[in-house]
């Protein structure tokens, strides 16, 4: 996580309790219309870190209640990076990109589909990059969608 804040960084501390994404899709939205972002990129970015919340709270934290997930947004550079932090061990195995048509004709269960909508979304994407008690998922948007 950043270790010197400014105005063009924020924290969050979530509990881990799945709907307090939204709390963070919020505050996201918010601060990326302060820089002006496109509504579609803060579509983007709303969706990258609902996604990124939920599996850390699910996954990364187990589901156990007294764990939390830490979130980090920082502008620079005409973009927003994103740290998600869970209490985890980190994601053991990253799966290939799941079949679309598949899971949409309800063949495969959706399982991995997050991470690849993060992929697909995000400019760049990092993971189980080691924190003080856990393990986080850094992800960069850039205002303009290379």
């Amino acid at each position: 996580m950043p270790t010197h804040l400014n105005e063009r960084i924020i924290k969050l501390s979530l509990p881990n309790v799945i709907g307090y994404e939204r709390i963070a899709m919020a505050s996201l939205a918010s601060f990326a219309k302060m820089y002006d972002f496109a509504p579609d990129r803060i579509e983007d970015l709303k969706t990258v870190v609902a996604e990124a919340a939920i599996n850390a709270m699910e996954h990364g934290n187990q589901g156990r209640p007294d764990a939390q997930v830490n979130i980090a947004f920082q502008y620079c550079d005409d973009a927003i990076q994103i740290i998600v932090a869970d209490q985890g061990e980190g994601i053991k195995k990253v799966l290939p990109d799941p079949d679309i048509e598949r899971i949409v004709s309800e063949i495969d269960p959706p399982v991995g589909f997050g991470l690849y909508l993060i992929r697909q979304l995000a400019n760049e994407v990092e993971f189980n990059l080691e924190v003080d008690q856990g393990h986080c998922l850094r992800m960069v948007i850039k205002k303009v969608q290379a």
